[in-house]
């Protein structure tokens, strides 16, 4: 049986590490006493998968790890006890089980909500709107994005899937997952090297955080990883 656990990540832990973050999880199982599967041979280990790590220092209250469990609690008991021994800064939201032949979270991940604010600032330039708009009316937007491979100049425009500007926060849907990685600070920055009179980038302010991450569903569209599952009701385990 597989099962998708939805966990909030902030404060001090915004700065721990994906392996750290894994580790964790792995104590946090055996503590709550989640009857959680193991691998077989001579050095057995935890069946989880995370969905797409965070960029250190980023917050978030959409992380995904998905278990593979031979018996469950239900969702409320379960979501309780994970809690129970969960840190300041490390919340589990919800604990689904998945349909038999669900494939991953990694491996279905098309995209990802964010919200960007300047820490210090109360609000954006007055004019903030209107360049946003400008700028999404390009209809090539190119980008220097880094990779192992080096340096790479890509249009970043077909990957900013929606968008709000407001006043003191700027929301963003972008193309997320092994294909298309694109990451929020990069179109930020596109963004205020465009308007540079009006925009500075300061990007040891900028402060982000991922509300949730999306697959494609059937009808083109995208749903939340965590609609990918259903609630566990009482009475699987006492």
């Amino acid at each position: 049986m597989n099962v998708r656990i939805k966990f909030a990540k902030y404060g001090s832990l915004v700065f721990i590490g994906h392996l750290d973050v894994m580790r964790f999880f792995q104590k946090a199982m055996r503590r709550a006493g989640i009857p959680i599967s193991y691998t077989g041979g001579y050095s057995p280990h935890q069946i989880m998968s995370f969905a797409q790590p965070l960029g250190l220092g980023m917050s978030s209250e959409g992380e995904y790890v998905d278990i593979q469990v031979y018996d469950t609690f239900s969702t409320e008991e379960s979501v309780r006890r994970l809690n129970e021994v969960m840190t300041d800064g490390m919340r589990v939201l919800d604990y689904r089980e998945l349909p038999e032949k669900a494939k991953g979270g990694m491996s279905v991940i098309a995209a990802a909500d964010y919200m960007l604010w300047i820490e210090g600032r109360e609000k954006f330039p007055e004019n903030a709107k209107a360049l946003w708009e400008e700028f999404l009316a390009k209809p090539e937007i190119l980008a220097k994005k880094e990779s192992k491979k080096g340096e790479s100049e890509i249009d970043i425009r077909p990957h900013i899937l929606d968008s709000q500007m407001e006043e003191d926060r700027l929301y963003l849907r972008v193309s997320t997952g092994s294909a298309i990685n694109i990451k929020p600070d990069l179109v930020f920055r596109t963004f205020c090297e465009t308007f540079p009179e009006q925009f500075e980038y300061l990007g040891n302010k900028l402060r982000i955080h991922r509300i949730d991450l999306y697959a494609e569903d059937e009808n083109g569209g995208y749903i939340s990883l965590n609609d990918m599952g259903t609630v566990v009701p009482e009475g699987r385990m006492s």
